[in-house]
């Protein structure tokens, strides 16, 4: 199991789910065919910057920080796909075109996602490079970007 999909599958249990504990998140995983161990899924938690908070009833339950202020990130949000013309892999690298003056604000959307795939973005004024950590295939960098901005798939050109 790669390293990032295992940290994807986490996440979305963490997003969807009410976990309260490393054996449950580890039961729910070893139920999608992912073995953990208890230290990996401790590193796993860390490099995602997932917490423990109070699920208002007396316990506690893992939660994954907020990058951005919902308000920003809702308006922002709104507007970065329709921006996005199209996307290209290109040595490793993303290239993805934008209409004029969009380029910084998806840029700012992508960046503070946070996504541990994402080393950073440089924007001009309708082109954004979207470098992807050392690791990371095209495919995985596109999952990623399609979870950070969802209907993207359709934006993505093999060539």
């Amino acid at each position: 199991m790669q390293k990032t999909k295992r940290l994807l599958v986490i996440e979305k249990i963490i997003a969807t789910e009410n976990i309260s504990s490393h054996g449950m998140l580890i039961r729910r995983l070893k139920g999608k065919g992912i073995a953990c161990t208890q230290a990996t899924l401790s590193r796993d938690l860390r490099q995602l910057g997932a917490g423990r908070i109070s699920d208002g009833r007396g316990g506690y339950i893992y939660s994954l920080p907020e990058s951005v202020p919902n308000g920003v990130v809702s308006s922002v949000k709104q507007q970065v796909l329709p921006a996005i013309k199209d996307m290209v892999g290109a040595r490793g690298l993303l290239v993805m075109k934008t209409l004029p003056g969009s380029a910084s604000s998806t840029a700012f959307y992508i960046d503070n996602a946070s996504r541990y795939e994402i080393a950073g973005t440089i924007a001009g004024d309708d082109t954004i490079l979207v470098i992807p950590r050392d690791g990371v295939t095209l495919s995985q960098a596109h999952t990623c970007l399609e979870l950070i901005i969802p209907g993207l798939h359709g934006k993505i050109r093999s060539k």
